[in-house]
């Protein structure tokens, strides 16, 4: 049977015997637009009140609206522009308006990413603001501690705001159980200094912190704890098909929308697992999420569940961006082909780099199959570099690509080996 992967903004097409295990999502398909979806939800959310009510009832100051950045495929151009306007028609004027990134750590957005995520209008018309968890001066801290003891900063844009709306991509996500909700604002809009703890050894080293589990998952915890510490007004969850199209839309009070998009997800992408496969495909999502190797690690971490201990995993890749951040890069390098060694580091405190939590989680795959069972292809990093990163490296050309990893499969085929396939990436998330 002939099954399409995302690659890049391409496609692969590969062929499987039929008794191959195939991890995909099924959600029901919808003739709706965005638009509508967005307008119905937040006339008749699925908790709390309807926006345009709790927009009379308003305090001073801005709306700000949380979004997400360029690393989560939303498209914001097909409903922000409908969200605004009723915004503005519940007598909000477009200067009292701002659009606030949640980049967490993530780098700023570039011009041509606000315009590509949100369309030339809401561009010309309204104030995008990029968090920086680096810079006190648009840092603001709260009365409290979080569930991990801490005290807290967030953005002050977001934090002085007379109405607060979030947005954001409900699905898996291998640290934090589920993305979306209260991750628009830890890590989206706290300082550095939250992202360390959050992304730290200690929490990513508990067995709960991990894809589909909410109950006792330390990140859970911690930013939900810090989400009820200044929560917002409104929320709105996104749910994608395996297509990237906008599947449904939920709002409402945050915490009650949130739980409700979690189970709709859940149900439509978690399957559970009955047979450990020895040799497991997965694409990286397609663009944007395997714009980077960094993103890419998400892939071969969220099919563990699926495979063997000491089975091979082929993972893919666009990586048009490169690797990662400079400080994500640095170690990969550091500690090539000695994972354990950087375990024992970050264990001992002797260092927090940005970024190092995705290596962390990188090394839940080597402890389970190995960095030679590990195999990674891509067109974009040399083999050079592409061999220091704690894989087995296949730098391929892009018309290559498919026919290597064909070559691949069939040798798998032949050796009878049971095969299982995610061709959405972590978009779809098995439980054991």
């Amino acid at each position: 049977m002939k099954i399409e992967f995302h690659y890049g903004i391409e496609k692969i097409n590969l062929d499987f015997p039929e008794n191959t295990l195939v991890y995909q999502s099924n959600y029901k398909s919808t003739n709706k637009t965005a638009s509508e979806m967005l307008l119905k939800s937040i006339e008749t959310p699925s908790s709390g009140l309807g926006l345009k009510k709790l927009l009379l009832n308003r305090k001073s100051g801005n709306v700000v609206i949380v979004v997400s950045d360029i690393t989560r495929p939303i498209p914001y151009s097909e409903f922000l522009p409908e969200l605004i306007t009723e915004i503005e028609s519940s007598g909000v004027e477009k200067d009292e308006i701002t659009i606030l990134v949640a980049t967490g750590m993530h780098r700023a957005s570039t011009p041509e990413e606000h315009l590509k995520m949100f369309g030339e209008q809401v561009v010309a018309k309204y104030r995008i603001i990029d968090h920086n968890c680096e810079d006190e001066s648009n840092l603001q801290e709260l009365e409290g501690r979080s569930w991990s003891g801490a005290k807290v900063k967030l953005n002050k844009h977001y934090v002085e705001a007379g109405f607060r709306i979030i947005t954001g991509l409900v699905e898996p996500h291998f640290m934090a159980g589920f993305s979306g909700g209260r991750k628009a604002i830890c890590p989206g809009l706290v300082a550095l200094n939250a992202v360390q703890k959050f992304h730290g050894y200690t929490f990513l080293s508990h067995p709960n912190a991990s894809s589909t589990i909410l109950k006792d998952n330390p990140c859970h915890d911690e930013n939900t704890s810090i989400a009820r510490m200044c929560a917002p007004d409104f929320a709105i969850n996104i749910v994608l098909d395996n297509n990237k199209k906008v599947n449904t839309i939920i709002s409402g009070e945050l915490f009650e929308s949130h739980h409700q998009t979690v189970e709709y997800v859940r149900a439509a992408c978690c399957p559970i697992v009955n047979k450990h496969a020895d040799f497991v495909i997965t694409s990286s999502g397609g663009y944007p999420l395997d714009a980077t190797f960094y993103q890419c690690v998400k892939g071969f971490v969220n099919c563990l569940s699926a495979v063997k201990q000491g089975g091979e995993i082929i993972s893919f890749g666009c990586c048009i961006e490169g690797i990662g951040s400079p400080e994500y890069t640095g170690v990969m390098k550091k500690y090539s082909g000695n994972h354990r060694q950087f375990i024992d580091d970050i264990k001992s405190n002797r260092f927090f780099i940005k970024d190092q939590w995705q290596f962390q989680m990188h090394v839940r795959t080597l402890e389970k199959i190995g960095q030679q069972n590990l195999h990674f292809y891509t067109s974009a990093i040399p083999d050079s570099e592409l061999s220091q990163l704690s894989v087995n490296p296949h730098s391929i050309a892009t018309h290559q690509i498919e026919q290597a990893i064909q070559e691949k499969i069939n040798m798998a085929i032949q050796e009878k080996k049971r095969i299982a396939i995610f061709p959405e990436g972590s978009y779809c998330s098995p439980t054991s």
